[in-house]
Parts: structure tokens; C-alpha cells; sequence
């Protein structure tokens, strides 16, 4: 049984308050091995009709081609759209979800438009200086939220795309740096590549493991 459509309950109740700049924020790319975690923020206008917003839904649920049809028509319709980008390195340094916090305050300071409030999914910015709300579910519950993820994940699997052409043996294009079976695979078989997150216990075994075998 699929689950319902995300709506735009959340930001009704502060449209009716005259807010009028909502902006849903959401994050892909906690979860891999390589590359980038990526965060969306958009600003849909108040009470919008698209007939595409009846297909929303949240990215992880949506075929790629699907994502990018709609990711086109957010990036089209939306009041402002913004992306932040947080490089591996940086997710070793700080942990994931300090980067995570860090890619949607890009993302949010990329809008051509500042919200007067934000919807985010499950996580708290704790220095933004707008009025904030984190929604546990809230790409499934939010369409601002959902349309945020689909932009994102958009994004962050075009850099993908890009790394597997760098990168030859991982499968990035289509694993997304996940840690699928071909991944892991590969990771034992060559070793960590330059995007790979050392911090990962994965990529850290790797490691370790190419150490003793360099080992005599």
C-alpha cells in the first residue's frame, strides 16, 4: 500500500499567519560511502495549483527520470530554489551530521528570496536566525520539504554521474556511492578512491585491510 501524497498542511497553517516565504529544506547523501552530502531548500508560492505538485512525493519514492521531470518543473515554478554541497572531507572532519547542518545552511543562503520560515526534515539548525521547524517524516509530510529532496538528490547524483567518469570501477553511476554489494565489492577489490568518506566504517576497514597487506 503506497503511502499518501506529501501536503501543503504544514505550510498553510503559516501562510494563514501571512507568512508567505516557506521554505522546506531536506538533505540526500547521509547515508554513502563517497562522495557529497547535499541539501535542497525551496520556496514554493502560497497555495500554489501546478498540477505536477500532485506527483511530488519524496525523492527516495520517484524513478530518476521522474526526479529530474520534476526537479525541472520546481526549479521552473518555484519562487527561489537553493542547493548546498558539503564535500566528503569535510564529513570526516566534523562528522555527518554537523556537514548535513552545514549543507542546508547553503542551501537555505542560496535562495534568491529569505524565508520568513523553515520547514525542515528531522533536523534543527541551531544558528539560523529565521523561525525554524524541524517535521520527523517531513519529506513524506510537506510537499515544500519533498520538492527540496527531489532538487537535491537531482543534484547530488548529476556529481555522481560525474565521479563514476573519474573514477572507474565503483559503479558511482549507479550506486550513488552507496555501499550496494557492487560497491562494497569494489572497495575491497581497489581500495579507496579520493571521494571516499574515511570516516565510514566501511571505507575504514578498507583501509586498515590494504595497510597489513602492505605490510610484510
Amino acid at each position: 500500500m503506497k503511502s499518501p501524497p506529501p501536503t501543503f498542511r504544514q505550510e498553510a497553517a503559516l501562510w494563514r499567519q501571512g507568512l508567505g516565504l516557506v521554505a522546506g529544506v531536506d538533505e540526500v547523501g547521509r547515508g554513502p560511502l563517497a562522495g557529497p552530502v547535499a541539501a535542497g531548500a525551496v520556496i514554493l508560492p502560497p497555495r500554489a495549483r501546478f498540477p505536477w505538485l500532485r506527483r511530488v512525493r519524496d525523492s527516495k519514492e520517484l524513478p530518476p527520470n521522474v526526479r529530474e521531470e520534476l526537479a525541472a518543473c520546481i526549479w521552473r515554478h518555484a519562487l527561489a530554489v537553493g542547493i548546498g554541497v558539503v564535500p566528503h572531507r569535510v564529513i570526516d572532519d566534523v562528522g555527518i551530521v554537523e556537514a548535513t547542518r552545514q549543507a542546508m545552511l547553503q542551501a537555505l543562503g542560496e535562495l534568491s528570496l529569505w524565508p520568513e520560515y523553515v520547514l525542515i526534515d528531522a533536523v534543527t539548525l541551531p544558528t539560523l536566525s529565521a523561525p525554524q521547524r524541524a517535521i520527523i517524516d517531513g519529506d513524506a509530510r510537506s510537499r515544500s520539504i519533498a520538492c527540496a529532496s527531489i532538487v537535491a538528490k537531482v543534484a547530488r547524483d548529476s556529481l555522481m554521474l560525474q565521479e563514476d567518469i573519474r573514477h572507474h570501477g565503483y559503479g558511482f553511476a549507479t550506486n550513488k556511492g552507496y555501499g550496494t554489494p557492487e560497491h562494497l565489492g569494489a572497495l575491497r577489490r581497489l581500495g579507496p578512491c579520493d571521494i571516499h568518506r574515511h570516516s565510514f566504517a566501511p571505507v575504514r576497514e578498507a583501509l586498515e585491510g590494504r595497510c597489513l597487506v602492505a605490510v610484510p
